[in-house]
């Protein structure tokens, strides 16, 4: 069983403080607290593909997806059409970061659903964009636009590259 965070613990006592047991009802027991507070290192994207290793660094986003099982496995196995990509090699972190956040908010309002970053492996400076991405597309200005993430399929880039499903526009009156 998933532990609740201490956010996620305070906001459901103040959600049921007011709630009373229908008659004849016990009152639900409240929730456990996540013995550590603070969330690892890059908590925060889902990472579409369950596994361990790559997936720790990615995993996250669970709580903000609201995806189904076959939304994940489509991204996972490339079923998504790829409708633009963003590519980082070569470019500094500030640069990069700039690139991504400019990126991400035209192709949402493009209306794009799957987009692919590719970061590079980084072999000659250790992946600092391969490690910075999902960190950054965990931060708020750019985890509002983001459903979940994969590492992309061999034929897109692999473990340089990622999937990133978009949240779809609100709809207009």
């Amino acid at each position: 069983m998933h532990r609740l965070t201490r956010e996620d613990g305070e906001l459901w006592r103040r959600i049921v403080r007011g709630v009373r047991p229908l008659p004849g009802r016990e009152q639900p027991a409240p929730p456990r607290r996540d013995p550590d507070p603070k969330p690892p290192a890059g908590e925060g994207v889902r990472h579409a593909s369950g596994r361990r290793g790559e997936a720790e660094r990615l995993a996250p986003l669970d709580r903000h997806a609201g995806i189904d099982r076959a939304t994940a496995q489509r991204l996972k196995r490339g079923r998504y059409p790829v409708e633009a990509r963003l590519d980082l090699h070569g470019l500094t972190q500030e640069a990069a970061h700039r690139a991504l956040i400019d990126f991400l908010g035209a192709s949402r309002a493009a209306g794009r659903r799957c987009i692919l970053v590719i970061t590079g492996h980084g072999r000659t400076s250790g992946g600092i964009l391969r490690h910075a991405v999902p960190r950054w597309l965990d931060e708020p200005p750019l985890r509002r636009h983001i459903l979940t993430l994969a590492p992309a399929r061999p034929t897109d880039g692999g473990a340089a590259a990622l999937y990133v499903l978009l949240r779809r526009l609100p709809e207009k009156p």
